[in-house]
């Protein structure tokens, strides 16, 4: 239950030196800065240093240009001392000169385009006989080429009186390619004509000239020779950020660098002259960071304890053994312990594993687990991948305890086979007796935690104080007396006052006898107002020792669960018979691991989350977060 211990570090400099300190501790991946505006809001006279930053505004056009233009970037190029100004020129150089390139490909992009479009409409007049100089530039008629829907033709019998020639080109089922021509003056009423039809028309470019199939083979020849200029002009820009490349790389990376030192302005502390930044960090990198720093004409570093600002609370920075790592993910989805609490991962390490592979107990499906675990981390990075690995193998041990091999309980000879009828209640009473004794370690972690924080009310009166713990206590001896014939000659009258009335008592006056011990009024809200709120919280609190202990019935009975479903998967199994048989357990298994491992898996960490946490975890700390992921 390790959370790393910390020390205070104050660095001291003058305000000029800010970027080269600044530059010392952007890539730190060990000290935790603190925001400046934490002591700009208590301090009058102080502020936080905002110095300009030309530097984001490079990289933002350089990242806009490498997508719009393919440039390759070396980002393992090392940073140099650059003149922004000059960078930026050189930059911009460049850039024009693409756009000027570009701007080339464009235009001839839109005439192949264009072209195109032309060729879609051209493919159905190609065998025309008509030159399009000659119809465009008479002035005594007007030509439209369009397209309308065929089921229409019929309907232009009904114009037979108007001044129109209708020409069909091509038609199908849906749509009719054709063209009309009038004469200016009866133009508007034939177009209107035309409209209610649904004509759409198709405008022919005016670069187009000759006959149609003479205007195809134009375009065809345009289009070649814009398509090899555009190759040409491809290669013009690939050489272009080729030879300059090394030089793009070199002020990418020196941007990038002094822009995480522009950012880190956020964690300078300035008071005149002089600036400061304070932070976190173990003992022997506070140390080294101290003599790396005071290399440094004029900079002074300090080292306090962790509690050495009152306005500062240290951040938690955990620490944990190969096989509880993975757990931690588990702790911060409830929340991240206070630096002064302690890192219950290792206990829910633990306790997850054995829970898990209790409930899910098979040697096959449990080696199985472990391997797709292994996979899932190795090929993908998932950090539940190293959790079924660990809970794969608790799987596995207790499937040799229980005789169970993919189901089979044959293979194996059960040390203790759950499905006996006459082991199910030792089953069960096995189950209530774990989650006994998890709730008795939970409350002994919260004793110890209030001990040391000092809180003497939550330490003698709680629930899950030394109150809590001698009536819970004291009810599960009486009931395993009265049900397992223990034979203890108990003195029922001082047993019940003394061990379970006076503690229900103290959990019933812990805010007032808390209060007295803090010299403060006992009932400041008067006591007719504490018994009402007391009298409910205290059935509370009866009713929620009661269902934490019954609640890890479910670990028994999750047992039973997964050699019946075992046992009905070979029951089908034998019932097909045949080659149908091994299809059968193959997909009774998948099933059977994904659905009851999902189900397990949630209840085991319902279990630690509402029956463990609840009663000494508070998870109200604030992440350890380096200097290098904060910029990141």
């Amino acid at each position: 239950m390790a959370i790393s211990k910390l020390q205070l570090v104050e660095i001291e400099f003058p305000e000029t030196m800010s970027d080269e300190v600044l530059s010392k501790l952007v890539d730190s991946e060990k000290f935790h800065p603190e925001p400046a505006s934490k002591f700009v809001d208590s301090v009058r006279g102080l502020k936080v240093m905002n110095k300009d930053n030309p530097y984001a505004d490079l990289l933002g056009r350089m990242d806009e240009a490498a997508e719009k233009y393919g440039i390759h970037i070396n980002t393992s190029e090392k940073p140099q001392i650059i003149n922004i100004v000059e960078a930026d020129d050189y930059f911009c150089e460049c850039l024009d000169e693409a756009n000027k390139i570009s701007r080339v490909k464009n235009e001839l992009q839109v005439m192949i385009d264009e072209n195109n479009q032309a060729k879609k409409y051209l493919k159905y007049m190609k065998d025309l006989d008509m030159d399009f100089d000659d119809l465009f530039s008479s002035e005594y008629i007007q030509v439209r080429f369009g397209k309308l829907p065929t089921m229409n033709l019929d309907k232009l019998s009904y114009y037979d009186s108007q001044e129109f020639l209708f020409k069909s080109i091509y038609q199908d089922a849906k749509t009719c390619y054709c063209f009309y021509i009038t004469s200016p003056s009866n133009a508007p009423e034939i177009d209107n004509i035309f409209s209610s039809l649904f004509f759409e028309r198709i405008h022919i470019p005016e670069f187009l000239h000759g006959t149609p199939g003479e205007s195809l083979e134009i375009i065809e020849e345009e289009n070649a020779t814009a398509e090899a200029s555009i190759k040409k002009y491809d290669g013009k820009l690939k050489d272009l950020f080729s030879k300059k490349e090394k030089d793009l790389s070199i002020i990418y990376a020196s941007c990038q660098e002094l822009n995480k030192t522009s950012e880190a302005q956020r964690y300078v502390v300035v008071f005149g002259n002089n600036a400061a930044i304070y932070g976190f960090c173990d003992k022997h990198y506070a140390h080294s960071l101290k003599e790396e720093l005071e290399q440094m004409d004029k900079v002074h570093v300090e080292i306090k304890p962790a509690m050495g600002d009152s306005r500062l609370y240290p951040p938690t920075k955990l620490k944990n053994n190969w096989f509880s790592r993975p757990f931690k993910m588990f702790v911060e989805m409830y929340g991240v312990p206070s630096y002064t609490d302690f890192d219950p991962t290792n206990f829910v390490a633990v306790t997850y594993t054995f829970l898990f592979g209790m409930m899910f107990a098979d040697v096959g499906q449990g080696i199985l687990l472990s391997i797709i675990g292994f996979l899932a981390y190795k090929l993908k990075g998932m950090k539940l991948g190293e959790v079924g690995m660990r809970i794969g193998i608790s799987s596995a041990i207790f499937g040799v305890i229980f005789g169970s091999v993919f189901g089979s309980e044959k293979i194996l000879v059960p040390f203790f086979a759950p499905m006996a009828s006459e082991n199910t209640m030792t089953l069960l009473g096995v189950a209530i007796g774990v989650g006994v004794c998890l709730i008795i370690i939970s409350i002994l972690f919260n004793i110890y935690l209030n001990l040391k924080k000092k809180h003497w009310g939550e330490l003698l009166f709680s629930q899950n104080g030394v109150a809590g713990l001698i009536f819970y206590v004291a009810v599960l001896v009486l009931a395993m007396n009265m049900l397992l014939n223990l034979g203890l000659n108990i003195p029922m009258g001082i047993y019940v006052a003394i061990f379970i009335i006076a503690p229900l008592v103290m959990i019933f006056l812990k805010e007032p006898l808390t209060y007295k011990l803090e010299g403060k009024k006992m009932f400041p809200h008067g006591f007719g107002n504490f018994f009402t709120e007391s009298f409910f919280e205290m059935i509370e609190v009866l009713l929620t020792f009661v269902a934490n202990t019954m609640s890890f019935l479910r670990v028994g009975g999750f047992v039973l669960s997964h050699a019946g479903m075992m046992l009905v998967v070979y029951t089908l199994a034998e019932m097909v018979g045949g080659f149908g048989y091994i299809i059968v357990l193959i997909i009774g298994n998948a099933f059977v691991m994904c659905l009851e491992g999902l189900i397990v898996g949630i209840q085991v960490l319902r279990l630690e989350f509402y029956e463990l946490f609840s009663r000494y975890y508070e998870g109200n700390g604030k992440p350890f977060v380096s200097m290098k992921e904060s910029l990141e």
